[in-house]
């Protein structure tokens, strides 16, 4: 079997389990983001009194962090007396930062579990070798009450990626390159299994935020083997003992996928898919892109790494005049290390604008928003219509080492240049 496998078998009680199959599993920790309120109302409306277990489930307020609007304060007061009356061990208000950043941060998810959130980013986990995946708010009220959930055992595809990164790609140009390839349903309900030798070297932040974007590509989860930067992440920070699943050596996969990474370049995720990249260079040589807006952070490329790289391309530089660039730590042990190490300090001067660690304008919620014929690159995860704002804005993703180039200069630039 596969790891993924091995986990779904072990939570659900079997020797063995196989492709299609449908399981009750028991769920090692269940998060509830401050879009999902409904989780409560259908929790009563099944009967529900207690949370199956006060030391495995938790809100997280990272959407509205803090709050734009009265109907959100509404909303996060009605989850905090939630969270209160159910004694939450873990309860992450919107001091703290991206769920699927504090999560691991405090130490809730590990290798070998079965983690379940209302986020289709939920698939980040699999960068620690668990099982990670989002659902609605009837199923999330369901795993409140039993501590279980079904799930249908996933087709499982390999997506090998071999090589050294040449200078100037980030593990985001890298996940960009295998969206463009397998596009936006080459994955539906499929696990993704990162494997190679560009992987087995990859740290913690790099491998979230390939894991990250497999939903991008409509995986139900995706999955790492733990190296030992993870293991070591891990094990400083576990609240309870894990253990780690390996794949059999003679499993076969449905499909797969091989990337020489060594020969990729920076790339773009160009307006207004995910799957629509190109070459940064193949962009700029068909003109310039002129830009009003920079934007660094999400649970995709807000870490410390992300936010270090641009403070090393802007440092003693200012942005032009009539743009803006936005930071957004991903949590506040990222805020707290950047303060330390000088790199909010340094993109201030930049010119940069820093907000509350959360999700920001990920969501076209606040702090950020585009407004109508505005152009936005960012270190985000996703780039439809509307999805910072105006549906007439057109978005950019990239690496957090592209924004910060591009932003300096006011159009879409090559990091490699500055780096």
């Amino acid at each position: 079997m596969h790891a993924i496998e091995k986990i779904l078998a072990k939570n659900s009680g079997k020797s063995s389990v196989k492709t299609g199959e449908i399981v009750t599993a028991k769920v090692d920790f269940a998060e509830i983001n401050d879009l999902y309120l409904q989780t409560i109302y259908s929790f009563y409306e099944m009967g529900g009194e207690k949370v199956w277990d006060r030391e495995r489930c938790a809100f997280v307020f990272d959407h509205y962090a803090p709050t734009p609007d009265i109907k959100s304060a509404a909303n996060h007061k009605e989850m905090r007396e939630f969270a209160q009356k159910n004694g939450l061990r873990f309860h992450f208000d919107t001091n703290c930062g991206v769920c699927h950043q504090v999560m691991p941060e405090a130490g809730v998810i590990y290798p070998g579990m079965i983690v379940v959130a209302t986020d289709s980013h939920t698939t980040t986990h699999g960068a620690f070798g668990a099982m990670g995946t989002g659902c609605g708010a009837t199923d999330m009220a369901t795993i409140l009450m039993t501590g279980e959930l079904w799930f249908r055992v996933p087709e499982i595809i390999e997506v090998r990626l071999e090589g050294e990164a040449p200078k100037g790609v980030f593990p985001k140009d890298v996940i960009l390159a295998v969206l463009g390839k397998i596009r936006a349903d080459g994955a539906v309900y499929k696990a993704i299994d990162f494997t190679g030798s560009y992987v087995e070297q990859l740290g913690v932040p790099g491998r979230m935020t390939i894991c990250n974007m497999a939903v991008e590509m409509g995986a139900k989860t995706a999955y790492m083997q733990p190296n030992q930067a993870v293991l070591d992440y891990v094990s400083e920070r576990a609240v309870r003992p894990f253990e780690v699943q390996y794949t059999d050596p003679d499993f076969e996969y449905a499909e797969t996928y091989v990337f020489d990474v060594s020969t990729l370049e920076p790339e773009l995720a160009c307006p207004s898919s995910v799957e629509n990249v190109h070459t940064l260079e193949s962009v700029t040589s068909a003109g310039d892109v002129l830009l009003n807006q920079g934007y660094i952070g999400s649970c995709t490329g807000g870490r410390e790494e992300d936010i270090a790289v641009a403070a090393k391309i802007l440092k003693g530089h200012h942005i032009p005049p009539y743009t803006r660039l936005i930071i957004v730590p991903a949590s506040r042990d990222v805020m707290l290390a950047c303060l330390e190490k000088g790199y909010i300090q340094a993109l201030v001067h930049v010119g940069a604008t820093v907000t509350t660690p959360g999700c920001g304008a990920c969501l076209g919620a606040h702090e950020g928003v585009l407004a109508p014929g505005e152009v936005c690159i960012t270190s985000t995860n996703r780039n439809f219509p509307g999805r910072m704002g105006s549906t007439e804005a057109s978005i950019y993703l990239a690496s957090p080492a592209t924004v910060a180039a591009s932003i300096l200069n006011g159009r879409i630039t090559d990091p490699r240049l500055y780096l």
